[in-house]
């Protein structure tokens, strides 16, 4: 029976996925990376990604095997309270933050289960710059154990 190494984004899944465990039968639509990806390590060195957006008709079928949650440090500027108008206190402006990833900061955790939602814990702020770490994902082992027509 194959096997083959799975990331499946912690966005894909909260948005169109269901939660999965060991041993379970799951069937998903895969998207291959190509040879520089992988070089690069997108995919944090799994084979194919899940896709809900689109990708090939055929979906894979299979056995899940192994998971490990995939988490990533980030660092970003916190928004600088800006004055209030005299009297009123201090305002904060809503900004997204604009992660960067912290070089070297990816960590595996095998687990039993893979969550529907990820969490993100905060590590402070040192040198004018917030950090936090993010599960970003799951990299599944996965046995294939067949295929299906995609349903649209």
């Amino acid at each position: 029976m194959p096997q083959k190494s799975v990331f499946y984004a912690d966005w894909q899944l909260a948005c169109c996925g269901t939660s999965f465990a060991v041993d379970d039968e799951v069937t998903w639509t895969l998207v291959a990376y190509d040879a520089k990806d992988r070089r690069d390590g997108v995919g944090h060195g799994a084979e194919a990604w899940v896709e809900h957006h689109g990708g090939p008709d055929e979906q894979a079928v299979g056995r899940v095997r192994a998971i490990e949650l995939v988490h990533q440090e980030y660092t970003y500027r916190p928004a600088a309270p800006e004055p209030a108008p005299r009297g009123r206190g201090v305002v904060l402006r809503a900004a997204g933050r604009g992660l960067e990833p912290v070089p070297g900061s990816v960590t595996m955790e095998p687990a039993d289960g893979c969550p529907r939602w990820f969490e993100e814990t905060d590590l402070g702020t040192a040198q004018g710059l917030g950090r936090v770490r993010r599960t970003v994902g799951v990299l599944v082992t996965l046995d294939i154990t067949g295929s299906a027509r995609r349903v649209r």
